[in-house]
């Protein structure tokens, strides 16, 4: 996909969100192992990758979720985290999306001139069920960032973070249910619930998939194909458009980038009932709607 930079590769499990991790699933089909960690090669500059023309190939304004197949701040990665830094410091013009299940050791793992955080910078943890809700987003809040958000995938527990959103620090919460083998089930209660306690504190809710199982008004519905299951959670219409978030981004001169400036995402035919769209970056125009 062509919002996403993996500048390494590989994970050491660490709560219950990980149990059935889709990294270790996938890796598993392709003959590898998942807890094998490693600097990608290919895809490690991402961010500074020129096109023919001298241009970044990813653009002014674009949201890039880093380490999805990974955690930015595994210990393992700590020799190269600082190169990864470097790489986000000079893109001061993108949007450079984190997210961790180890806030515990983000502190330590900071810039120098971090300061009070960067401005592209979207520090998101993740939270599978309320044990972990109350051990991660106290030390989210504590954390210098200037954007903060919630990830509750997989979704595996009710979870309620009212008493977190009070001094309007998180800026959106996203939801999902889990994928692939193993899969345990995502109950639409839990979605609506958390949905509600967003609505109630004007904090942007998305809710991006189903699941591979999925409870409905008591009857379990089981879905593998992924984009239906996106396609359910946008036909719920449970997620809603709550403050926007501002993001002050600069060029390479350091002035502010204007609206024309900033990358716009195209949404294809396949991505009008997608789930993930108010999140996403846009469709790669592959051609494979069109087939």
């Amino acid at each position: 996909m062509h919002d996403i930079w993996n500048p390494w590769h590989g994970c050491v499990k660490c709560s219950e969100g990980c149990d059935h991790c889709y990294m270790y699933f996938l890796d598993k089909c392709r003959d590898q192992d998942g807890s094998k960690i490693y600097k990608t090669k290919t895809g490690f500059r991402k961010p500074i990758q020129k096109d023919r023309k001298g241009r970044y190939k990813i653009r002014s304004g674009e949201t890039v979720r880093v380490c999805m197949t990974s955690d930015f701040f595994l210990e393992e990665a700590d020799a190269w985290r600082g190169e990864a830094w470097n790489m986000m410091r000079l893109r001061k013009d993108v949007i450079f999306f984190l997210l961790t299940k180890r806030p515990q050791r983000v502190r330590e793992c900071l810039p120098v001139d971090w300061g009070n955080g960067w401005e592209n910078v979207f520090f998101n943890v993740t939270c599978e069920n309320q044990r972990r809700a109350d051990e991660r987003i106290p030390i989210l809040l504590k954390l210098p960032f200037k954007h903060k958000g919630i990830m509750c995938a997989p979704f595996i527990g009710p979870v309620s973070i009212r008493k977190y959103l009070g001094d309007g620090q998180i800026e959106r919460v996203k939801c999902g249910g889990e994928n692939y083998d193993g899969a345990r089930p995502c109950h639409f209660d839990w979605v609506k619930s958390l949905r509600q306690e967003c609505l109630d504190y004007n904090v942007t809710f998305c809710f991006i998939e189903t699941g591979t199982v999925f409870v409905k008004d008591g009857r379990v519905y089981r879905m593998p194909d992924k984009r239906v299951q996106s396609r359910m959670a946008y036909k719920s219409g449970v997620s809603f458009q709550g403050k926007p978030m501002e993001f002050v981004l600069y060029d390479d001169w350091g002035y502010p980038l204007l609206p024309e400036q900033r990358y716009v995402p195209y949404f294809g035919r396949q991505c009008e009932t997608c789930g993930r769209q108010m999140v996403c970056n846009g469709c790669s125009r592959c051609g494979n709607c069109e087939k």
